[in-house]
């Protein structure tokens, strides 16, 4: 059964970092792109960083992330991080990911991808 799990989260200081892992089972990480989502309370989702499979080798990241957030895929463990670094008060949200086939299909038509995760909430505050 193909599935994503989210960890993770939790409450950090504005400025403080924070590592997320997605966790798939049931595929290989490296075959699929895998793309990082949050939602903030009254908000749409947006797409924050993804990165395309092994053999296309993309990486996209949200302009509201640039520089501070890094995406890494761990084959070994079938995972793909995000490393989040001088958080801000406005990167609280429910945080997703999601996978299909590549980057361009993940992020810009997220609203029909079939396979998610179940979210894990990054609270940033003082």
């Amino acid at each position: 059964q193909v599935q994503l799990a989210e960890s993770g989260g939790g409450l950090v200081q504005p400025g403080g970092s924070l590592g997320l892992s997605c966790a798939a089972s049931g595929f290989s990480v490296d075959r699929y792109a895998i793309g990082w989502f949050r939602q903030a309370a009254g908000k749409e989702r947006e797409g924050v960083s993804c990165i395309d499979r092994a053999s296309d080798g993309g990486i996209f990241y949200a302009d509201s992330v640039k520089g501070r957030f890094t995406i890494s895929r761990d084959n070994a463990k079938n995972t793909v991080d995000l490393q989040m670094n001088n958080l801000k008060p406005d990167d609280t949200a429910v945080y997703y990911c999601a996978t299909d086939r590549d980057c361009d299909v993940v992020i810009k038509h997220w609203r029909y991808l079939r396979i998610w995760g179940q979210g894990t909430l990054v609270n940033v505050s003082s």
